[in-house]
């Protein structure tokens, strides 16, 4: 994943949505502890920034180097590059120890992943049986009618160049796989939907197309996206100057969930049998 975002790496800084408070309250209301969180594939480090706020501390990993060279600095954020796959010695060095972390999130991400390899991990360092992971993806930026219907149609132009991942975000999640118990006080694992806001200008609202990874092969191919008669439509739908601000609405699809009670007496028993033997 670290070669697909090399490009796009400072405008995904400049155009991706942060996260609302409320959003991350609601994830951290669900952990029993606030003393460590694993953000993995962190990017630019937007979710990290937010835990950051609400945990002691946050380890941040990310295959790509030149995403964490972006991400912002806090004393209580350690950022690590890893690669793609971790061997479990790799796991313990880079991230932490079996049963000691309290959060694992993966923001717009989880979809890149190889989930059983992934969730194999991520049972392995959650405390047990409460802790929490939580993945989540936003879908099309949502501006006025006008605009979102210019959108519609390159986001469908662009289909042959996504990777087949995408699928999981066109579904809004509801299709990935996530074995995980639900959280207290919830009866599913979601997806729930929340919402981030950012202020734009019609250029930047531009970088933000250009910072798809599907622009970015349309591009190596000698397709543009944003053809002169697109950028006409998009200008006449924003109805105002082009450096007019506008808010730019993000929806967000969250599966949260626990690692799973029966797990935990699998382990258990387990454990006894080897001691009894």
């Amino acid at each position: 994943m670290a070669n697909l975002f090399i490009k796009q790496a400072k405008m995904y800084v400049e155009t991706r949505p942060s996260y609302p408070t409320e959003f991350i309250e609601f994830i951290a209301s669900k952990t029993l502890g606030r003393h460590l969180a694993w953000d993995a594939g962190t990017g630019n480090g937007q979710a990290a920034f937010s835990l950051a706020k609400i945990f002691k501390d946050v380890v941040a990993t990310d295959t790509s180097e030149q995403q964490l060279s972006l991400a912002p600095n806090l004393p209580n954020i350690r950022y690590q590059q890893t690669p793609p796959t971790m061997s479990i010695d790799e796991l313990e060095r880079h991230v932490a120890s079996e049963s000691t972390v309290d959060l694992v999130t993966i923001a717009q991400a989880l979809h890149w992943f190889d989930h059983p390899i992934f969730y194999e991990q991520v049972k392995r360092v959650l405390k047990k049986p409460n802790g929490v992971i939580a993945g989540w993806c936003y879908s099309e930026p949502e501006v006025n009618d006008a605009m979102d219907a210019v959108y519609s149609r390159v986001y469908k132009e662009s289909a042959p160049y996504w990777a087949p991942q995408r699928k999981f975000v066109d579904y809004r999640y509801r299709t990935i796989d996530f074995p995980f118990e639900p959280v207290e006080g919830e009866d599913h694992t979601g997806p729930f939907q929340f919402e981030a806001t950012r202020s734009m200008d019609l250029e930047s609202y531009f970088t933000y197309i250009r910072s798809w990874s599907a622009y970015q092969t349309a591009g190596s191919k000698g397709v543009e996206l944003l053809k002169e008669d697109v950028v006409k439509d998009f200008e006449r739908a924003w109805g105002d100057d082009r450096t007019s601000q506008k808010i730019v609405r993000f929806p967000i699809y969250l599966r949260i969930g626990r690692v799973e009670r029966n797990r935990v007496k699998k382990e258990s028993s387990r454990a006894s049998e080897f001691v009894s033997k």
